[in-house]
């Protein structure tokens, strides 16, 4: 059998007609019906040839059908919820269930629209959109998501895929599309075409967003691939050897190496022979090297499971790693370039346009040198908010990262993505604040050197008269209330919320990238070690993340639109109800609690309100008040 995707093959049996006999084609059902009825007419070979023709054709079904129980067993369906990974349907054999179909990664387009786009159906019914790349598209048209049986929704535009630099709109599906099935992508059309046609029988349908192949990332020595939807268990990963990398989107031409680790959403692979690569698509030699004079050399990049011969859906596409030729003035050609920046920041942000300026500023001042920005689209005017701090002078990059549920993906991604920015990268949310109560209290002014004096001194490498390094800082995190707060606090979190719970809840960390497990192994707060490496732990005293997690209900209620973590609890299902993840008395629903404003209060904590006052804020004549550097 090929290498590419088994499909099945259906006998049909032939019309009947009378200007062919049928000693004029292979024999067939109907030729043995024929033969029982009048047998003396029947050879012997022929009736062979059918018995071994029938052999062939069990076992061909019972090989396929083994091999798609097997695929169910991995990839269990949950219509329902749309909580289920769905196999793309092959349009060139429609007999085929649309959840047990496999997929080649060059099938995603949809041919009845003008505009070439493939979609992806997210949580709560959202169709995220991803324009191919020669297609033309304007911001200043009016665009309408057409649907098969008619109806539209309207057109967002998004942002663009940073590293694939596909542009990328998003549309509802419509109540009346939600309950046909199969139900297909829709048609990206203009508003004013008025003979625009919805897609039909034969239209793909749209890639189910929890099985997918989302994003990639080229080092020097392999790629990096992201995928939802195959280790999709907590601390349970498929072994490398099980799968596949895949180059080129088409069903007869691919390249193919090995995976070399398999952890949570990600995969790495060897890179590909790039001449291999390119003459297997690229026949004409002055296109090769056109292609890569302009550095545009890109190719559909997709995990292929293994023992079902499965390719998973792709959005991804592989890029050549780009080589490092920066160096120090106390380097040399054989050593590797320093990072950029000592301390960097990273989170993965959603509409917090109305925090960002305070997290931003504080932190710069303790120490932070560069801030990157995971941006899980974002609809409030976050954009402008970053250019605004730009032209002040702080460093910040954001990417965006639109895909649901994969914060530890993203983590995982920033850990290689800033290698060569970042020496150490805190990790935390724009709701959290790093604060070193000893040493800071009394503290005039803040200082670059503060968030460095929580960081290992170099000397420090031995750990029970073993060479080990400090390769990541933990700090606790006291979680803030509500504080009898109605409304956002104009001038900060910082300054707004001031009342705690009593015990301290999980941690968040400090991590040296060069210490980073090669699996990029995280859980949000931490990351796994590499041999020779261990973690420390900061006492409350020496440092502590002040959390100002349980906000005015307003602020709070947003985080029922995105659960970012791939592992936390959708608060929405009434599942796991005493895990830490979900919120004392909150529910299932966004419906706010009774006595919310008063929760979570069991301990006044005005520490860092004071410091930041005195670092920040310049006396206003309002009872005593604040106004603070990051209030506009």
């Amino acid at each position: 059998m090929s290498h590419h995707i088994k499909q099945l093959q259906v006998l049909s049996p032939p019309t009947p007609s009378s200007s062919s006999s049928s000693s004029s084609r292979p024999p067939s059902f109907l030729s043995l019906s024929l033969c029982l009825q009048e047998a003396m007419r029947c050879t012997v070979p022929a009736l062979l040839f059918f018995a071994f023709a029938s052999l062939f054709l069990f076992a061909f079904f019972s090989l396929h059908l083994s091999r798609t129980t097997q695929l169910i067993h991995h990839f269990p369906i949950s219509i329902d919820n749309i909580n289920y990974a769905i196999f793309q349907a092959d349009n060139h054999h429609p007999q085929l269930p649309a959840t047990h179909r496999a997929l080649h990664v060059s099938s995603i387009i949809n041919n009845h629209s003008t505009i070439s786009t493939v979609s992806i159906l997210f949580p709560a019914w959202e169709l995220l959109l991803v324009v191919s790349p020669d297609t033309p598209i304007s911001a200043d048209d009016t665009y309408v998501c057409l649907f098969q049986n008619n109806d539209t929704s309207p057109v967002r535009f998004s942002k663009t895929l940073p590293f694939s630099n596909r542009t990328t709109l998003t549309c509802p599906m419509p109540k009346s599309v939600k309950h046909l099935r199969p139900f297909y992508q829709p048609v990206l059309a203009r508003s004013s075409e008025k003979d625009a046609r919805a897609p039909g029988p034969g239209s793909p349908e749209p890639i189910r967003w929890n099985f997918l192949v989302y994003e990639s990332f080229s080092t020097e020595n392999d790629v990096v691939v992201f995928v939802k939807g195959l280790n999709h268990r907590q601390g349970v990963n498929r072994p490398p050897s099980d799968f596949k990398c895949v180059f080129g989107d088409s069903d007869k031409k691919s390249v193919k190496t090995a995976v070399t680790s398999s952890t949570q959403e990600v995969f790495r692979c060897q890179h590909p022979n790039l001449t291999e690569l390119e003459d297997t698509f690229y026949y004409n030699e002055q296109q090769q090297q056109e292609r890569r004079r302009q550095d545009v050399t890109k190719f559909k990049i997709s995990l292929e499971i293994v023992d079902g011969d499965v390719v998973v859906p792709s959005v991804a596409y592989y890029t050549r790693p780009r080589l490092r030729t920066r160096l120090t003035t106390t380097q040399t050609t054989s050593s590797k370039p320093d990072p950029d920046h000592d301390v960097c920041a990273c989170t993965m942000v959603y509409n917090v346009a109305k925090f960002l300026r305070e997290w931003v500023i504080y932190h710069s001042k303790i120490g932070v040198d560069y801030f990157i920005l995971y941006d899980n689209d974002s609809d409030d005017n976050l954009e402008s908010v970053v250019l605004g701090l730009r032209q002040e002078g702080y460093n910040i990059t954001t990417l965006f990262w639109v895909w649901p549920k994969t914060q530890e993906a993203g983590f995982s991604h920033s850990a290689i993505y800033a290698k060569h920015l970042c020496k150490w990268v805190l990790y935390i949310d724009v709701d959290e604040f790093v604060f070193a109560p000893y040493s800071w209290a009394h503290s005039a002014q803040p200082s670059k050197h503060m968030i460095k004096s929580l960081l290992p001194k170099h000397s420090n490498r031995r750990n029970n008269n073993k060479n080990v390094a400090v390769g990541q800082v933990s700090l606790k995190c006291n979680d803030f209330g509500p504080s009898n707060r109605k409304t956002h606090p104009a001038e900060g979190v910082t300054q707004g919320y001031t009342c705690r719970r009593r015990f301290e809840q999980r941690h968040k960390s400090m991590v040296l990238l060069d210490a980073v497990d090669y699996s990029l192994l995280n859980m949000i707060h931490h990351f796994e070690m590499k041999k020779g490496y261990r973690s420390r732990k900061l006492s409350m005293v020496e440092g502590v993340v002040n959390h100002y997690k349980y906000q005015a209900w307003p602020e709070f209620r947003t985080k029922f639109r995105r659960r970012v973590s791939a592992y936390v609890v959708d608060w929405t299902q009434a599942l796991n109800p005493k895990s830490k993840d979900r919120t004392p008395g909150l529910g299932f629903e966004p419906v706010e609690p009774k006595g919310w404003a008063d929760m979570f209060c069991e301990v006044r904590d005005e520490r860092l309100k004071m410091l930041t006052q005195r670092w920040f804020g310049s006396p206003t004549s309002n009872n005593g008040g604040y106004r603070m550097l990051w209030q506009t």
